[in-house]
C-alpha cells in the first residue's frame, strides 16, 4: 500500500478487532468480538470488511463456507500514521504544542511530565 488513509471510526473499530484477535479472523468471530456489542447485523459487518479490503487494510480468503480476514496494515503502522496526522493537523507538527495542551488542560500528572522529560533527555544524547 503506497499511502495509508484515515479510517472512519466504524472501520477503525473493525480493524481494532482484526488486530486484537487471533489471525485469521472470521465474520463470526468479528460478530462475537464487536458486532453484537455494537448492535450491528452481519451484512453491516461484511460491508465494513469489504470497504477495508477495497482500501487495502485487510485481505480475505474463502475457506469453505466461511471467509477469513488478515490484516495487511499492522496496528503500529496505522497508529504512527494517525499520530503523525494528528500532530500535523492540530499542532503544526509541534510535540511541544501537543504536550503543552495536555499539561495546561491538567491531563498530565507531574509523573507524566517527568517521564516525558526523561524521554527528551535520552533523545538529546
Amino acid at each position: 500500500m503506497d499511502k495509508i488513509k484515515k479510517l472512519p471510526d466504524t472501520e477503525f473499530e473493525i480493524m481494532k478487532a482484526v488486530w486484537d484477535n487471533e489471525k485469521p479472523i472470521t465474520t463470526n468471530k468479528l460478530m462475537e468480538a464487536i458486532g453484537n456489542e455494537k448492535g450491528w447485523k452481519v451484512p453491516t459487518v461484511i460491508s465494513f470488511l469489504n470497504r477495508l479490503v477495497d482500501k487495502g487494510f485487510i485481505k480475505t480468503e474463502k475457506n469453505g463456507k466461511e471467509r477469513t480476514y488478515y490484516p495487511l496494515i499492522e496496528k503500529d503502522e496505522y497508529l504512527k500514521f494517525e499520530t503523525s496526522n494528528f500532530l500535523k493537523t492540530y499542532h503544526g507538527n509541534s510535540i511541544f504544542s501537543f504536550v503543552s495542551s495536555l499539561y495546561d488542560g491538567k491531563k498530565l500528572s507531574d509523573q507524566d511530565v517527568q517521564e516525558i522529560l526523561k524521554i527528551v533527555e535520552k533523545g538529546e544524547k
